[in-house]
């Protein structure tokens, strides 16, 4: 039997370990497959279609939450409900409520990533509405928010599209007004838990034309998380729908660098 000597056995160790990094290395750079979409107040998933087109195309597999909005809770578990469902490392991107939503569910072990598309990106023991009398919004001295009988919100009909939707086709606009999903008025006052943006990295986009919530508390929200950052001007709170290339570019960056 021929023994190897040892030198031999050396460098063969050191060729085994030689492509171990550089296979660590290339996972390291492959991006993230995964990402779950969730909505915010007053809408559904259905606005997340022109950003859902571009990452599928572009070779992602794409999953859009619907959560209830008939409680905080219930909209956490929803959406982590679709997490468990992801086959492996997930990029997490909330728009408005949604990002208290992915805040707290980003903790989970599959999550990668966060991206706030104008989002609240809370601390631990902050509220929505707390927040927005730090920094009111554009509708804060207006009647727009209306409310049930059972406590759940909605926004003005007539006033919605230029609340929220002011650079859309006014007809698009008009129709998610009254499509809209009413909201349980307690979700915008549940203090949030430990954040997963303080563990994690995130991306955010500030829409500049925000009147839903203040583009300086985006801003805030933003520079306190150490987001990777982006402003779109003259965007509404509909961003995601209005530039929708500007934001599932956004998405694909912390697909390509988040680390699993």
């Amino acid at each position: 039997m021929k023994i190897k000597s040892k030198k031999s056995i050396f460098l063969s160790a050191a060729l085994t370990l030689g492509m171990s990094a550089l296979t660590g290395q290339a996972m390291a750079a492959t991006p993230v497959h995964n990402i779950v979409l969730v909505h915010g107040a007053w809408v559904n998933g259905n606005g997340w279609k022109p950003v859902y087109d571009i990452l599928v195309k572009d070779g992602y597999h794409v999953s859009v939450a619907e959560h209830p909005l008939t409680s905080f809770g219930d909209d956490v578990t929803a959406v982590k409900r679709i997490v468990d469902m992801q086959d492996g490392p997930t990029i997490l991107v909330g728009h408005s409520y949604g990002g208290a939503i992915i805040t707290d569910v980003g903790n989970d072990s599959k999550v990668v990533g966060l991206v706030y598309i104008a989002a609240h990106a809370l601390d631990q023991g902050e509220t929505e509405v707390a927040n927005g009398k730090l920094f009111p919004n554009a509708i804060s001295k207006t009647n727009d928010v209306k409310k049930t009988a059972d406590g759940f919100l909605y926004l003005d009909l007539a006033r919605y599209p230029a609340d929220f939707a002011a650079d859309l086709p006014l007809k698009q606009a008009q129709f998610e007004a009254n499509a809209q999903e009413l909201t349980a008025a307690s979700v915008f006052n549940s203090p949030a838990g430990q954040p997963a943006w303080k563990t994690k990295p995130s991306w955010y986009a500030v829409a500049t034309s925000d009147h839903i919530i203040n583009p300086d508390l985006e801003r805030m929200y933003a520079k306190r998380a150490h987001s990777h950052t982006i402003e779109v001007q003259g965007a509404s709170h509909s961003v995601y729908e209005s530039h929708p290339k500007e934001v599932a570019a956004l998405i694909e960056q912390a697909a390509t660098h988040a680390v699993p």
